[in-house]
């Protein structure tokens, strides 16, 4: 674990607000749909299209709600749809934001689901002030992902200012990765549960 200049690094968690919120306006028509055909006793049409209506919920909780960043003093996890990896700090050699935040690593590029990089038009209407970033060289030069106004750009800063506070104390000079501090957790019962409601889905709508 690592401290800089006396101080505990406080943890900070990234997760897309937006994804949130569609999450759980498609999760609220999917029961909508289920209770629907309930309330009216259509259990024909329940067969059919309600695992249909459960893929679209359980989907949209997957890929909009569970994905998140955690930038901490000893590593960074990043949750995704069907992992979640945990990357030490010496394993870090390079941050990218071109499509999404992108930890370069010695084991292979770690992509963040949680902080997408904006859209061409979006990074257009960003404040010109956020181009300035202190520590942006560590990620190459500026583009619309590195500015401070978006989620991508927002959690770079974080992770490029305190892993250069890491190399500047010298944490950093002779990185060595412990065995199994770099490692990838499956999610295996997301993976099973959509794929169960994948065929169910089929099944309804061929029956």
């Amino acid at each position: 674990m690592y401290e800089t200049e006396g101080m505990r690094f406080a943890q900070t968690t990234f997760r897309p607000a937006f994804g949130r919120v569609l999450s759980i306006i498609v999760v609220a028509i999917a029961v909508a749909g289920v209770v629907g055909f309930v309330a009216t006793g259509d259990w024909g049409g329940l067969l059919h299209f309600g695992w249909g209506l459960a893929l679209m919920g359980v989907a949209a909780f997957a890929l909009f709600w569970l994905p998140s960043l955690d930038v901490a003093e000893h590593e960074i996890t990043v949750r995704n749809v069907f992992s979640t990896v945990h990357v030490p700090w010496p394993a870090i050699q390079r941050i990218d934001t071109k499509y999404a935040l992108t930890l370069y690593t010695p084991l292979g590029k770690v992509t963040a689901w949680a902080s997408p990089a904006p859209n061409r038009y979006a990074g257009q209407v960003s404040a010109s002030a956020d181009a300035r970033l202190p520590g942006a060289g560590l990620g190459g030069s500026i583009r619309p992902g590195d500015l401070l106004s978006t989620s991508s750009g927002a959690a770079a800063y974080v992770i490029r200012s305190h892993w250069e506070q890491l190399r500047d104390d010298g944490h950093l000079d002779n990185p060595v990765i412990e065995h199994g501090a770099f490692h990838r957790d499956i999610h295996w019962t997301t993976i099973c549960l959509l794929g169960a409601l994948a065929v169910a889905t089929t099944l309804g709508l061929l029956l």
